[in-house]
């Protein structure tokens, strides 16, 4: 029988505010990489440059891709199957990086062959697929984790312990706003069903992860957007509502490149995360005086801060943990419900979902 959200594990207490280690620090681990495309070489330069850990293996369908992967990256093995790649023994946990589609079957053919997972944002189509994982993970005892980077980011950080301090006093709203230009290729994977494209699972994600993370679980949702001509989410733009007077109003798009900021609006002041607020250089906190202050973490932005989710998942396994207390399995799927909530309200169902 499947599992609920109610049946998975709690994750241990976690300070959000307390300083992230230095990635660096992290015990060195063997990544095997699934998928060859452009956020597998941005998350293999990073754990390169800013870990000890190493890339083994990639794995692809195609055996070119593959084998150009390991070029540029110098990585010692390259696999044309997904299964040879889940089956080495050179292989510590593995990075699926494969489209949101495919993201549940590679996830547990990772899972069934032994290796912990790290499955790219949005972990998975809707959120009964994440709880498959989660629930081969738990029977398993194997970690397993939604790569939301933005979550262990030294900014991120920052913002939580500016909040904690009691600077903002209560959360009033969240303002949040994600979009890029992404529509060009009309048989692009972000414009196509069959890869559960649209706006939502690939940016939306970003905004509604965010909001988690300062005010959890909405206590209901209203949404609104455009399709696409091949009927997928273009734009999405969501109210959610929460237990006392917080709000949250994100804003998605595949159409337009935006200012993809961020705002934390409090009773007493404001946080402003600007663009790209999902990896920010430095937040800025707008006192009722008028003075602001703007407060650097000392990490670069940009891709770089992926390192930060590689080494978190080096310490869950080095310490014998199934799930991060930083993005703990139930926000996953709180913020999967919310957005199979948001799909539902536009319209938007993927072929051979549910099947």
């Amino acid at each position: 029988m499947a599992i609920c959200i109610d049946d998975l594990p709690a994750a241990r207490p976690l300070d959000k505010g307390a300083p992230v280690p230095d990635p660096s620090t992290a015990p060195a681990i063997r990544w095997g990489i699934l998928g060859a495309g452009g956020i597998a070489r941005m998350f293999a330069r990073a754990v390169q440059h800013h870990t000890v850990s190493q890339i083994a293996a990639v794995g692809s369908r195609s055996e070119e891709k593959a084998r150009s992967f390991a070029h540029d990256f110098h990585v010692p093995r390259a696999y044309a199957s997904y299964e040879d790649l889940v089956a080495s023994r050179d292989v510590d946990a593995i990075y699926v990086a494969s489209p949101h589609s495919h993201h549940r079957d590679h996830a547990l053919l990772a899972l069934e062959a032994g290796k912990p997972v790290l499955v790219e944002k949005a972990f998975a189509r809707n959120a009964t697929e994440g709880l498959e994982i989660f629930e081969r993970a738990l029977r398993s005892d194997l970690f397993a984790m939604e790569a939301m980077w933005t979550r262990f980011l030294p900014a991120t950080a920052l913002v939580h312990e500016i909040i904690n301090s009691g600077q903002i006093g209560e959360i009033v709203s969240i303002i949040a706003d994600h979009g890029q230009r992404l529509d060009f290729d009309p048989y692009g994977r972000l414009l196509n069903p069959a890869l559960a494209g649209g706006a939502l699972l690939d940016l939306g994600v970003y905004t509604v992860a965010y909001a988690h993370d300062f005010l959890g679980a909405p206590a209901s949702m209203q949404a609104t957007g455009k399709l696409t001509d091949t009927g997928v989410d273009g734009q999405a733009a969501l109210l959610l509502d929460y237990p006392g007077k917080a709000v949250a109003a994100l804003h998605t798009t595949l159409w337009a490149k935006t200012a993809t900021t961020a705002v934390i609006a409090g009773s007493e002041a404001w946080i402003e995360v600007p663009g790209d607020f999902y990896c920010p250089a430095s937040v800025r906190l707008h006192l009722p005086d008028g003075l602001t202050k703007e407060i650097s973490p000392g990490f670069p932005a940009g891709h770089a801060g992926l390192a930060f989710e590689a080494a978190e998942v080096a310490r869950c396994i080095d310490a014998g943990q199934i799930q991060s207390a930083r993005n703990p399995w139930r926000d996953t799927i709180e913020v999967l419900t919310v957005l199979d909530r948001a799909r539902a309200a536009l319209g938007v169902v993927y072929p051979g979902e549910g099947d």
